[in-house]
């Protein structure tokens, strides 16, 4: 919707220019055919004063009398006064239709320099349009694209705190085997003392206890190898 306002614009102006150049055509076949007009009066008006001109002749051969022919020269001096108007209304309508000819010829031209402007508008116009529709494809490709990226983060995103929680879990259970471990190292323990002093054997660890890193085994005693003493 960008461009059509420009183009209804260069539209108007060159049906503008087209309703000016009707116009004027029909001004310059309204002049033609009033200098045809004027020409046909004009070669009868000549044709007439032809006529009065050897009626003249023929009277002065004649002898007439003086007053016909002071008439006779007096119609024909108005009769090429008129012509001698009527031949500057020639000139002067040759003139204007040169004019107008003249002008005719420019919008012509201004009218074709219009149209092909426009054309290459239209060309240009056409391949912004184009130039936008692939824009908008690749935009929305890219939209698409991000979404699955968005997508694929919030799934790895989720995946990674889901193997999180199962190593926080294995932790915990680890730990609580760990715990486990220890109190079942405890009681093994308080079962040999228990042993060892019901047989009068002196205590095996001297000094404070100190326990063993949690993470080592706890080597099993065998309780068949302690010798009791039932008496």
């Amino acid at each position: 919707m960008a461009h059509s306002i420009p183009r209804t614009r260069a539209a108007a102006a060159l049906r503008m220019k087209q309703i000016a150049l009707d116009n004027q055509g029909r001004t310059i076949r309204r002049l033609r055919a009033q200098l045809a007009t004027e020409r046909r009066g004009f070669a009868t008006m000549k044709k007439e004063m032809e006529d009065t001109q050897v009626a003249l002749e023929a009277s002065h051969k004649e002898m007439a009398p003086s007053i016909p022919r002071t008439r006779a020269a007096a119609a024909l001096r108005m009769k090429q006064i008129a012509l001698d108007n009527q031949g500057r209304t020639i000139r002067r309508l040759r003139a204007q239709l040169a004019t107008e000819r003249r002008g005719f010829a420019t919008m012509k031209k201004e009218l074709e320099d219009t149209q092909v402007a426009l054309e290459a508008s239209h060309k240009v116009i056409a391949g912004l349009t184009e130039i936008g529709l692939s824009m908008s494809k690749k935009i929305e490709r890219m939209k698409v694209k991000k979404q699955k990226v968005r997508a694929n983060h919030v799934e790895c995103h989720q995946k990674f705190q889901a193997r999180i929680h199962e190593a926080e879990d294995s932790m915990q259970a680890q730990h609580l085997i760990i715990e486990a471990l220890v109190d079942e190292k405890d009681r093994l323990l308080q079962t040999i003392q228990g042993l060892q002093e019901a047989n009068n054997a002196p205590a095996p660890f001297d000094g404070e206890w100190e326990e063993e890193p949690e993470e080592e085994e706890i080597e099993d005693i065998p309780l068949g190898e302690v010798e009791i003493d039932d008496e």
